[in-house]
């Protein structure tokens, strides 16, 4: 299995497809439009540049990985002599459908289809193609090129063959894989995400600043970032599907997202992405200043 495409040229699948190639697979990166697949391409560069800078990897391996990716605006071009498909679209699931159906369409019979969705069932996804057996979910964790856990998400119908080659694939590109069963939110995600929407009801419920709150996870829990500045650098509207996805999925209240969520993104308050969330990003993207709402 040496040549790989990836669905999405955004930050996942950017970091997917730099991840691949860096281990030496071919890589076709595939996004609806050039200047989305540049962007792509400009970032995987950049952050090529910053590990040859902290002599990671040589120019030449740099310039290495940068060959081994191609770029494709077309589906049925980019997909067809791949082995493994693996899709980082938005995390909407009618436009996942869509994809899929398209690559059962124009994939090799043989081709493994897997998802980067972090939330999404893998099942459903599969049951629109005509090889749910051959289907899969990756869930890599963001920025690829340095996170080490993937989340090998089996859905209903997902061979023993096909969870045993990811599995082993995801080892070849330096990942730690954990094998999960297919239930809304995953193991990630059903853990992070009730954790960050507590955060966030501590905040609407006044108990405490977005500083005080990021403090105290950190320092009391030794977690590497607050859950608020977590859930910027996450984005808040993928926070939002994601316990939308858990709470239609559960139909449990303790994943209905906080009404503060739900009007920041509303808002257009998508956190880094979008210059504020619960911090001010028009400066820097460090989580340095309150945004003004909160301050």
């Amino acid at each position: 299995m040496k040549n790989v495409a990836v669905i999405g040229a955004g930050t996942m699948g950017n970091g997917i497809a730099h991840t691949f190639a860096q281990s030496g697979f071919k890589v076709n990166l595939i996004d609806i439009s050039e200047a989305s697949l540049k962007r792509g391409m400009d970032t995987i560069s950049k952050n090529l540049d910053r590990m040859v800078a902290k002599e990671k990897i040589t120019e030449a391996q740099k310039e290495e990985t940068l060959g081994n990716i191609s770029t494709f605006t077309s589906i049925t071009d980019g997909v067809k002599d791949t082995s493994l498909v693996v899709e980082a679209a938005t995390e909407n699931v009618d436009l996942k459908l869509n994809i899929f159906k398209q690559l059962d369409e124009a994939c090799p019979k043989d081709t493994i289809l897997a998802t980067n969705t972090s939330s999404i069932s893998i099942t459903q996804i599969a049951a629109v193609t005509s090889r749910p057996e051959q289907v899969i979910g990756m869930h890599f964790m963001n920025p690829v090129p340095i996170m080490k856990l993937v989340e090998i998400i089996r859905g209903y119908n997902t061979s023993d063959d096909v969870t045993n080659t990811i599995m082993e694939l995801s080892k070849t590109l330096g990942k730690v894989p954990v094998e999960v069963n297919d239930y809304p939110g995953f193991v990630a995600n059903r853990i992070l995400m009730p954790m960050i929407n507590e955060s966030i009801e501590t905040l609407y419920n006044g108990v405490a600043g977005v500083t005080e709150i990021d403090t105290v996870m950190k320092l009391g829990m030794a977690h590497p970032m607050g859950p608020l500045q977590l859930a910027d650098f996450i984005g808040l509207d993928v926070c939002l599907s994601i316990l939308n996805v858990m709470y239609d999925g559960f139909k449990n209240p303790k994943y209905a997202p906080c009404p503060l969520l739900v009007n920041m993104v509303q808002a257009g308050k998508l956190g880094v992405k979008s210059g504020e969330g619960f911090y001010d990003y028009s400066e820097s993207r460090k989580a340095e200043t309150v945004a003004k709402q909160f301050a």
